[in-house]
C-alpha cells in the first residue's frame, strides 16, 4: 500500500509461528525449525508484532521499492519454510551408460555420467537432504536458497559443453519444485 511518499506491506504471521528481530537480523521459529536472515538496509523499517510483520519505506525510490518486494518475499518464504519446508523433485535421465547417482556425505556422487570414468560431484547446502531412489532424486528443508542452489548444483554436474541438449539428453534436471505446484 502507497501513501503519499511512504510503501507499507504486511505479512500475517501464522499460528505456531514466532518472528523476532535483533539489529537487522530476523529470526523465524516454527515446527519444522528455525531459520535466520540479515535483513540491515538503510531506509527500510521492519516492525515485528505477535500477528504480522510490516516492511515499510518513507520517500521511496525505484530501487527502495524493489528492496521493500524482496525482504517480504525473503519473509514470506521464510514464514513457508519452517511451517511446510520446500521439495524439489529430479529425474535422472540417460540413454545408453546407467548413471549411478549416491549421497556420501555433504555430496551427491555421480558416476558412470556417459560412460565417463572419474565421477563427478555436486556439493549438498547446508540445511538440505538429498534422497535418491532409482532414477528420481528429492531435496528437501526448510531454505528455498539452500534447495534451490542444491539442485542447481545437480543440474550442473551433469552439464557437457558443445552438446545439443535436443540430441544428447543425459543428465539430472529439476521437474517440479513444490513452491511452483498449483494448489
Amino acid at each position: 500500500m502507497t501513501i503519499a511518499g511512504k510503501i507499507e506491506s504486511t505479512i500475517a504471521i501464522p499460528g505456531g509461528v514466532s518472528v523476532q528481530m535483533d539489529g537487522g537480523i530476523m529470526k523465524v521459529k516454527g515446527p519444522r525449525g528455525e531459520l535466520s536472515r540479515n535483513f540491515a538496509h538503510p531506509g527500510i523499517d521492519i516492525a515485528v508484532n505477535a500477528t504480522e510483520v510490516t516492511v515499510s519505506c518513507e520517500y521511496p525510490r525505484v530501487k527502495d521499492k524493489a528492496m521493500v518486494g524482496t525482504y517480504v518475499a525473503h519473509v514470506k518464504n521464510m514464514i513457508k519454510g519452517v511451517t511446510v519446508g520446500f521439495t524439489y523433485h529430479l529425474k535422472v535421465v540417460y540413454n545408453h551408460f546407467p548413471m549411478k547417482i549416491a549421497v556420501k556425505g555433504d555430496r551427491v556422487e555421480v558416476n558412470n555420467y556417459m560412460g565417463g570414468k572419474a565421477p563427478r560431484y555436486a556439493n549438498i547446502v547446508r540445511g538440505c537432504t538429498v534422497k535418491v531412489s532409482g532414477t528420481d532424486i528429492t531435496v528437501e528443508g526448510n531454505d528455498i536458497e539452500a534447495c534451490g542452489q542444491t539442485s542447481a548444483n545437480l543440474e550442473r554436474a551433469t552439464s557437457r559443453l558443445g552438446f545439443d541438449k535436443r540430441t544428447f539428453q543425459d543428465g539430472i534436471y529439476i521437474v517440479q519444485k513444490s513452491h511452483k505446484v498449483k494448489e
